[in-house]
């Protein structure tokens, strides 16, 4: 009976011990086939660090191989995902050393939870902050130095409003916009051309490893990935010219407030663009802003003046900036008039400084009595093109405006443009809700008034296709991509030039009035101090919000056109004294590099 008592006793534990054998087993078996692959990564995380190489982006040239944005050297603190992730010791450390918020620390590492690379906390710190964490290395495990190209904009503000600039990429950049699913703290265009061609030139990162003990301290070095450098950029910029520039329209802008002209002259857009190619080779848009304060994170102060400024920095007004063409618009109207045969070269047209129909006259009330075509252009007089405009009529206008590119992208490389307005009965009707066309609304559209808007690299355009015969250019800023060596990657195609459908007899016309404007009489004669004969145009634009704006546009030499220049000075006045001036010195500049001015005749 003792020994069945025993026995069953035995018999017990032998099962007991078989279940926790079979446990045992099981749970080795889990930890090691099932999750070995888990587990052992982790390890591996403890014993194993890779640290991220960032890849320098590519480069930017102007058309003359000038460079214009480049790299430096340095360094972006980051948490590696099996460190001390949790360690409100290190965090606190950290926010120490960085001035950062504790809470924006926690916050990075929630965004990134699901990661295994490092977290970056901050890029392009100081040396002083480098030495910080190497004195408490020992304080802050986990923490890595990785090396970073640093974005380096040479001329700072210089055509910034084209080149963009670079930033972190922001959390909504990373779960829903133009950068889904990269890593946090990855530094990506955020406008300009930095931005259209980001994936071209941000390159392929690369990674070292290194075996780390317990503190975190370097056993042994394992292997490394270089990063694969961006592509490179040759723009068709022209550096020296953008100077020029540049320093034309601040002088004139300062010029005109100081004057008493304008004093709320503040803001301007001008470009500058090969009639032959569609090449651009200048692009200003004021004010500006310094691109290198958006590479390390801008600072609350920085921000605040440039997001408070009225004039809106950030926008590129020659791309966006929507404007009654004013009498540029003329061009069109007289090329419209001209071919479809409502009016011939010859014909008089009586201004008594007002039209017959509707009582709208020129500005001040001139009236120029009996004048031909060339010199109602030249001379820019309303009357005159008012009865184009009623001859022609809204459609015919529209037709032809369609013709010159107005009322649509250009589709240059850059991301924000606007399509301008065509002053059509529909498009009144949608802003005035249901009012009907009148012939007062196609006389002002006759002169680029009313409803009609347009963008400066659209007037440009326009300009553009006077001076080239007739031929339609899409406006580019990237000539070719580059490879790391140098050589040419890739040359950039753009939209096959066309023909607008107008004779040469009539852009002869048109050329031949806009000589007029340059000449004595013209509306801007000064111009015919430069060396070559020029052709012109200048504009009011009306602004119910201030002073009118002045437009200019000009192209030169007539005889074989190089360059076209439009620009807009918002609320500077008259074209002739406010954008006249500025597009005068790009030329004057223009011509002094070509050995036509003597380089001590320029002031």
């Amino acid at each position: 009976m003792l020994n069945k008592k025993y026995a069953r006793r035995l018999e017990v534990m032998l099962a007991a011990a078989v279940c926790i054998f079979l446990i045992l087993l099981g749970r080795m078996a889990y930890l090691q086939l099932y999750k070995g692959d888990y587990y052992g990564s982790q390890a591996d995380g403890n014993r194993l660090r890779r640290t991220k190489i960032t890849a320098p982006r590519g480069l930017f040239f102007d058309y003359k191989g000038q460079e214009l944005v480049n790299n430096l050297p340095g360094y972006a603190v980051a948490l590696q995902r099996q460190g001390q992730m949790d360690n409100e010791k290190v965090i606190g450390i950290l926010a120490e050393i960085l001035n950062m918020p504790e809470e924006q620390i926690r916050k990075r590492i929630a965004a990134n939870q699901n990661s295994y690379e490092p977290v970056r906390l901050k890029s392009n710190v100081s040396p002083e902050i480098v030495t910080k964490i190497e004195e408490r290395r020992l304080e802050l495990p986990g923490v890595l130095l990785e090396l970073q190209p640093i974005r380096n904009y040479l001329y700072k503000e210089l055509a910034v409003h084209a080149l963009g600039y670079v930033g972190e990429a922001s959390e909504y950049d990373i779960t829903e916009g133009a950068y889904k699913g990269m890593p946090g703290g990855s530094i990506v265009g955020k406008f300009g051309i930095e931005k259209t061609f980001d994936k071209m030139i941000r390159g392929i990162d690369g990674s070292f490893d290194e075996e780390v003990d317990v503190a975190g301290n370097v056993v042994k070095q394992l292997g490394q990935r270089d990063p694969v450098p961006g592509k490179s950029l040759q723009l068709t910029i022209d550096k020296d010219l953008q100077m020029v520039m540049e320093k034309a329209v601040d002088e004139q802008l300062a010029y005109l407030r100081s004057s008493g002209i304008a004093p709320n002259a503040r803001a301007a857009a001008i470009v500058a663009i090969d009639p032959r190619s569609g090449a651009v080779r200048a692009m200003v848009s004021r004010p500006a802003f310094d691109p290198n304060l958006f590479v390390n994170g801008i600072s609350e102060k920085d921000w605040q003046v440039i997001n408070n400024d009225p004039n809106y920095p950030m926008g590129n007004k020659v791309i966006s900036g929507e404007y009654p063409p004013g009498s540029t618009f003329k061009i069109i109207t007289g090329t419209a008039a001209l071919e479809l045969g409502k009016v011939t070269p010859e014909e008089l047209i009586f201004d008594s400084g007002q039209h017959w129909l509707v009582p709208m006259g020129n500005a001040g009330g001139e009236a120029l009595g009996w004048i031909n075509f060339q010199q109602a252009l030249s001379m820019s007089d309303n009357v005159y093109f008012y009865e184009m405009g009623n001859r022609l009529g809204i459609d015919n206008l529209v037709e032809f405006a369609r013709k010159f590119g107005m009322g649509k992208k250009t589709g240059i490389e850059l991301e924000g443009e606007a399509s301008g307005l065509l002053p059509t009965p529909e498009n009144k009707r949608k802003i005035f809700t249901g009012e009907d066309w009148t012939l007062g609304d196609t006389f002002n559209a006759s002169i680029g008034q009313g409803i009609d808007l347009a963008t400066p690299l659209q007037i440009a355009v326009m300009m553009s296709c006077v001076a080239g015969g007739g031929i339609y250019h899409q406006p580019y800023l990237v000539d070719k991509v580059l490879n790391n060596d140098g050589s040419v990657f890739e040359v950039r195609k753009h939209q096959e030039p066309y023909a607008l459908g107008v004779s040469q007899k009539t852009l002869e016309l048109i050329r031949q009035g806009l000589m007029g404007v340059t000449q004595p009489g013209g509306t801007a004669s000064y111009f015919a101090n430069l060396p070559k004969v020029m052709a012109a145009k200048t504009g009011t634009a009306e602004n119910p919000h201030g002073r009118d704006h002045g437009l200019f546009v000009a192209y030169g030499p007539v005889d074989a056109p190089e360059l076209v220049v439009a620009a807009v000075v918002e609320q500077g006045s008259f074209g002739s004294t406010s954008a006249g001036p500025i597009v005068y010195k790009v030329f004057e500049e223009w011509f002094r590099e070509e050995g036509l001015i003597p380089p001590q005749a320029v002031k």
